[in-house]
């Protein structure tokens, strides 16, 4: 794993969960690599967008009051937001639950509980991806 330069331009990535335990596990394993910002509503989520633009969202699907896919179709809506691109982290393990975050544009669907070393690599693949503007993946390569 390289491990990204500890300065300012780091990457940051927003975790957006309702357990704070899974928010605790997302920065304890990306806190060495990347600026971490955790939230844990989908509301609170859009506020922080409102004025900051992080390099990539982790997003969980079931939360309340505001869902997952909720606030990602928010996200997608936002000018210059549009174009973060979101992992779905999630514990939902359904196949239309991954057609429907795909159509909503994210780059990978990562199912809860995850390894650290995994989820590291995805990201970076995500980043890698989204910086040089390929196609989001297709439903058979995230089932």
């Amino acid at each position: 794993m390289i491990k990204p330069e500890k300065a300012a331009n780091r990457k940051r990535i927003l975790a957006i969960d309702d357990a704070a335990i899974v928010l605790k596990r997302i920065s304890d394993a990306l806190e060495d690599y990347y600026d971490v910002v955790t939230v844990n509503t989908g509301s609170r989520a859009l506020r922080y967008l409102e004025t900051e633009k992080p390099d990539l969202i982790l997003l969980d699907i079931r939360m309340m009051p505001k869902d997952g896919f909720e606030t990602l179709q928010e996200i997608r809506s936002m000018e210059d937001r549009a174009d973060i691109p979101v992992i779905m982290l999630t514990g939902v393990e359904d196949k239309n639950a991954v057609v429907e975050s795909i159509k909503l544009g994210i780059c990978d669907y990562i199912l809860k509980p995850f390894f650290p070393d995994d989820l590291l690599e995805r990201i970076q693949r995500a980043l890698g991806s989204s910086e040089e503007n390929q196609q989001q993946p297709d439903e058979e390569e995230l089932l």
